[in-house]
């Protein structure tokens, strides 16, 4: 049975009650002959850390990745110049919420060489305008490739004596290794509601998924430190057109991030403060130039600057309000993506700044160690406050510099499974 939208719009999800067979039967029934591939398509809706997304399977879509933008488009209700708010799709308005997965089985060399059991490709969707980046990866969503894998029998669970389970994930945007962890059922149901762990900006407790980057270094670039230098000295203009130069670290781990100090903005004649509770006076100014410096710092690390996606901009500030020397805080992050400064962290961006902060001669790892030396901290955990609240990072670097893995936990939830028009 399927339960009708009353909606008008372009992209609407229904609830389809019934078996697979009868599913897929209408799924092709709904496509028109003028259209080169089935719309809806069968889709499931996802919470992963602090984003959520439609994740779909490869099988389900075109062939030729150059027939996907159309379909991601439609699905997202993008592009959304007017308004920005994406009603005519899934989207939510905001770069956390405009965001797909497609996941397909691991190849057999994959699984082979490196016991690979799935693989996944992701997508940012614009808002505002019709990009579609593939230029880097999503920490928080990354969080249920392995949950939605197993919940569609993409691989075998391989289920520990504790209960959990290991999917290992091959991201083809960055060409790296993931291992998520996660209690499962004795039938390798992933276990998503046990009270286990939280993540700030999400309500309440949910079962711990341990996401472990493997080899996270030069997910772009090709090496940690793209100019070799633990900070660099960037030229740019600024809001007034003025020539000015500031201090940032070029990191590329699971995502490449450009990493500069507030009071370096502040030191501009910007208002990094009131940009940080949004007052309007202060966002052109502050945006621009923080646009600005991050386009040099793509240069700098020989990317894309017209790709908002990557890399990724953050100031970041010293602890030191009461609530950070309690908590034993390392590090003060406030972070853009696409454009817009973030309520939260981008996952990829935290656990770069995660390994950032143990890089010698970064200006994270400036800040944290100072951090450290006040607090007594010999946490092997990499501590930030964001806007959202506090989260803890691991990064494992061996004795020749190298980064073995980078590690956080996140939690996720199963939000929707059905059809998806575009």
């Amino acid at each position: 049975m399927l339960s009708r939208t009353l909606l008008n719009g372009k992209t609407r999800f229904l609830l389809f009650h019934g078996s697979p067979h009868a599913l897929y039967s209408f799924v092709r029934l709904s496509s028109s002959a003028a259209l080169r591939h089935p719309n809806p398509i069968p889709a499931t809706f996802l919470r992963g850390g602090t984003s959520k997304g439609i994740f779909l399977k490869r099988a389900h879509l075109p062939s030729s990745r150059a027939d996907w933008k159309p379909i991601f488009l439609g699905i997202m209700g993008s592009p959304d110049p007017d308004y920005g708010r994406q009603l005519n799709g899934m989207g939510g308005g905001v770069s956390s919420l405009s965001k797909i997965c497609v996941v397909e089985p691991s190849t057999p060399e994959q699984r082979s060489k490196h016991n690979i059991d799935v693989q996944y490709t992701f997508v940012q969707v614009g808002i505002k305008d019709d990009s579609i980046d593939y230029s880097g990866n999503c920490g928080n969503l990354t969080s249920m490739i392995g949950v939605y894998a197993l919940d569609e029998r993409m691989c075998p669970a391989h289920r520990d004596d504790a209960g959990r389970a290991r999917v290992r994930c091959f991201n083809t945007n960055t060409k790296k290794i993931i291992d998520t962890t996660f209690p499962v059922s004795e039938n390798n149901i992933p276990i998503l509601n046990s009270p286990e762990a939280t993540v700030a900006g999400v309500p309440g407790k949910a079962s711990q998924i341990v996401c472990e980057y493997l080899n996270p270094s030069g997910a772009r670039t090709g090496t940690l430190l793209p100019t070799s230098n633990g900070t660099d000295t960037l030229s740019i203009q600024n809001y007034d057109g003025q020539s000015v130069r500031i201090t940032a670290s070029l990191v590329d781990a699971t995502n490449p991030s450009v990493f500069i100090l507030s009071d370096e903005l502040r030191n501009l004649g910007l208002d990094v403060d009131n940009y940080i509770i949004g007052k309007e006076a202060a966002s052109l100014p502050v945006s621009t130039t923080l646009e600005a410096i991050r386009q040099q710092g793509a240069r700098a690390m020989k990317l894309d600057p017209a790709a908002q996606a990557q890399p990724k901009i953050a100031f970041l500030s010293s602890p030191s309000s009461a609530y950070d020397l309690e908590n034993k805080v390392d590090v003060v992050v406030h972070a853009l993506s696409m454009g817009v400064l973030h309520k939260a962290v981008p996952m990829t961006l935290g656990l770069c700044l995660g390994v950032a902060a143990k890089a010698e001669g970064t200006v994270a790892w400036n800040i944290a160690q100072n951090a450290r030396q006040r607090s007594g901290s010999a946490n092997d955990l990499v501590r930030i406050r964001h806007p959202g609240g506090i989260v803890d990072v691991g990064a494992e670097i061996d004795v020749d510099g190298k980064v073995k893995c980078a590690k956080v936990v996140r939690t996720g939830r199963r939000l929707m499974k059905g059809v998806v028009w575009w």
